[in-house]
């Protein structure tokens, strides 16, 4: 299948969890490419939000505190560096600062912004990956090079038992090539 088509498929297989909540800017609404691969996701696992970065990853890090396992999209690397301070400074240390008491499960999803046919410009297209791999270490960061790739690596997110978050980085211009 197509890469689009698979990454449709992983949030299918994410929203039969009933622990599962998606959450994030054209999540409910349309407005991204990531949008149309929620279009089958139950309308009750959708919480739409303002774009408030910050905001978005404290909800997300509060809901998997709670044992639910939200699904937190940023659409592009560019809007995720803006909830750094949550990610790096507390969902990445939840499990040291607690001796191990709190362990959440988080799976963020962003995007390596797509140039073509049209290139947004710098501040839409960052590819942060390697950054944020020297900054976390309970973190997984695993980037969605091929369509095969992408439903084991959700799958592997969710039913990771090793109390560890993922962070999936997309590639925006593979919507449409691959």
């Amino acid at each position: 299948m197509r890469y689009a088509d698979e990454l449709k498929c992983a949030m299918n297989l994410l929203a039969k969890d009933p622990r599962v909540i998606f959450l994030g800017q054209a999540v409910a609404c349309p407005g991204t490419a990531m949008s149309n691969t929620l279009t089958d996701v139950p309308a009750e696992q959708l919480v739409e939000l303002p774009v408030d970065e910050e905001m978005q990853m404290g909800m997300t890090n509060g809901l998997a505190l709670a044992g639910r396992i939200p699904v937190s999209i940023f659409p592009r690397w560019n809007f995720l560096l803006l909830a750094m301070n949550q990610i790096v400074n507390h969902l990445d240390k939840f499990a040291v600062m607690s001796n191990g008491g709190y362990r959440p499960k988080v799976i963020i999803r962003t995007g390596i912004g797509s140039e073509r046919p049209l290139h947004p410009q710098h501040q839409h297209v960052g590819d942060y990956t390697e950054a944020l791999r020297s900054m976390c270490t309970t973190i997984e960061v695993i980037r969605l090079d091929e369509p095969d790739d992408i439903v084991p690596a959700y799958r592997h997110a969710l039913e990771r038992t090793d109390g560890r978050s993922t962070l999936l980085v997309e590639y925006g211009d593979y919507y449409s090539e691959k």
